[in-house]
């Protein structure tokens, strides 16, 4: 999926070359000349060495209080700003705590450089004290890792974590550093550039199959553009858009493509997949060519696989060769930066005018029976997010946790610009938003950021209501409050006979836990309230939780049974 991302900082060379360095001084200055300016962490023993080397250097360290929020956090800016996240964490416990977040990373697509402690080299293979083999742990969920067993490997090992994070399809890298390594000395030289045998990213798309796909769109009667992550990733939004206008072609979106393409522009048709709007679906159901663009056509796009836009030939468009024809048969492959690729497309001449396409997608969508905003007064998710959508004119970016309150936020917030809708989509995360948007408003200060987030999520990494006050992030939080595990409890309802086991969530006086973290909150319990609550959390300054009572039986519609196609959806 994916592209080979935002242009980086210029690098920086704080030292004279081949001055004598520890490990952990070495593991610094690589940071630094990779334009690293943040980290999230957590010490312990076996990285005190890279901590004390941490005091001497311009780096913002966020103490986090818990590793898996160091990896969300990372995660988090990494989406935000396009640039690398980094997390740090100790041996064992420390390290196995950042599992979960490197997961979620991978399984995104995101560019995060995990660095971790080790127990000394002579202690490894021995059972020693927080030793865990950490590299073999995470081997399926990274994209490389490095266990760095000499201190003369340090600079290449960092310059190579950095290199394969960003470059190509995006994703986590982990650099595994012994104690002993970190303390020993070498003279410090940083590569300036990588050179790795087998890997070698294809960018440029082959320009035999750019025109059989251009011929197939300008054949086409009832073309889609479908967008995932790696338009996103790419920051492909203006080619895209400049394909789709040219042909007159309509966009859907996946969950994590959302803000590829405006979400007000006249061929945007919505989010489409497992819960995607009925008219998206069913489109795909009826088009005669889908043109999918930096998307692995995951589950829970396509629904059941054998049904997917049965009637339609497919191209697809991917930075990475794995993903193509892994899902979905295809009948044009084009592996290669997704940016580069549109522009190619464009420039083959794909014109058309497709007035009959477009006057059913737009009889569809004005047939559709919009979502209940008002129900007896009760608080209304959807009118929650409606009306944040209202009130930030659609400007603020939307970090959500994974639930109801996940799915809510993409359908009822209109969003514009790359990037401004981050969640976790593959992994499906819970305990994602809190940290994740804490990393997005450091690195992205000027932007209002919302964590939106369940009752059950946000209590999975509470805690780092002190590391949000602690760094003074203006981080807003919308807490959905159902007393429920709400999607499990849904798929319990319509799917297992309302049998609510497990499911039940007695939760705590949110009001008064955000009150004893010095977080300003109030309590939201009917529709008439929302509109104001928005307007104090918003003009308050620092972080503000508001939390929003909604009925325990809520459900998201539509839905499409596991298993189903996406003509079998659930309209509620």
């Amino acid at each position: 999926m994916m592209s080979k991302g935002r242009s980086q900082p210029e690098p920086h060379h704080p030292v004279k070359e081949r001055r004598v360095l520890n490990g952990a001084q070495i593991a610094c200055e690589a940071l630094l000349h990779e334009g690293v300016e943040v980290l999230f962490g957590y010490p312990g023993g076996a990285i005190t060495p890279f901590y004390h080397a941490l005091h001497d250097y311009p780096l913002r360290h966020v103490l986090v209080r818990h590793e898996q929020a160091a990896a969300h956090a990372a995660d988090g800016y990494a989406r935000a700003t396009g640039r690398a996240g980094v997390c740090v964490a100790t041996s064992g416990p420390g390290a196995t705590n950042l599992v979960t977040g490197i997961a979620t990373a991978y399984l995104d697509s995101s560019p995060v450089v995990a660095i971790t402690g080790q127990v000394p080299t002579a202690m490894i293979g021995k059972d020693s004290f927080q030793e865990i083999d950490i590299t073999g742990i995470t081997l399926p969920i990274t994209k490389h890792n490095f266990l760095v067993l000499d201190v003369k490997d340090v600079a290449r090992a960092m310059k190579e974590a950095f290199h394969l994070a960003r470059t190509g399809r995006p994703g986590p890298v982990l650099v595994d550093l012994p104690k002993d390594v970190q303390m020993a000395k070498a003279p410090f030289h940083y590569p300036t550039s990588v050179e790795l045998r087998g890997y070698r990213p294809s960018v440029a798309g082959n320009a035999r199959q750019i025109r059989q796909a251009a011929a197939l769109i300008r054949a086409a009667e009832r073309p889609l553009i479908l967008m995932g992550r790696g338009v996103n990733l790419a920051l492909a939004g203006g080619e895209l858009r400049t394909l789709a206008e040219q042909g007159n072609i309509p966009v859907l979106s996946t969950l994590l493509g959302l803000g590829s393409f405006p979400g007000s522009h006249p061929l945007f048709y919505g989010l489409i997949g497992m819960h995607g709007v009925n008219y998206a679906n069913r489109a795909l159901s009826t088009c005669d060519l889908v043109i999918a663009v930096g998307t692995r056509l995951s589950d829970r796009t396509t629904g059941k696989t054998s049904a997917f836009a049965g009637q339609a030939k497919v191209v697809h468009i991917d930075v990475d060769p794995a993903e193509i024809g892994k899902n979905i048969g295809v009948d044009i492959p084009i592996v290669g930066d997704v940016r580069l690729v549109l522009e190619a497309l464009a420039r083959e001449g794909i014109e058309g005018q497709r007035p009959e396409w477009l006057a059913d997608l737009r009889r569809w969508r004005e047939e559709a029976l919009e979502s209940p905003r008002r129900r007896n007064g009760h608080v209304s998710p959807q009118e929650v997010i409606h009306e944040l959508d209202v009130q930030s004119h659609g400007g603020a970016t939307i970090v959500t946790d994974v639930g109801q309150h996940q799915l809510w936020a993409a359908q009822n917030y209109v969003y514009e610009r790359a990037n401004s809708f981050i969640s976790s989509g593959g992994l499906g995360t819970m305990g994602f938003g809190l940290p994740a948007a804490l990393g997005a408003k450091i690195g992205r200060p000027e932007s209002e950021v919302w964590a939106v987030c369940g009752d059950g999520g946000l209590q999975m990494n509470i805690q780092e209501l002190a590391t949000v006050v602690q760094e003074g992030a203006d981080v807003k939080i919308a807490l959905l409050n159902n007393g429920y595990l709400g999607m499990v409890r849904q798929l319990q309802e319509l799917f297992h006979e309302r049998r609510y086991y497990g499911t039940a969530l007695l939760g705590p006086d949110f009001v008064k836990v955000a009150d004893a973290y010095g977080v300003p909150a109030r309590r939201v319990e009917h529709n008439d309230e929302i509109a104001a609550a928005f307007q104090w959390a918003r003009t308050t300054d620092g972080p503000v939780l508001v939390e929003f009572v909604i009925e325990p039986e809520e459900n998201v519609y539509p839905i499409v049974p596991a298993g189903k196609s996406l003509e079998d959806m659930i309209e509620g």
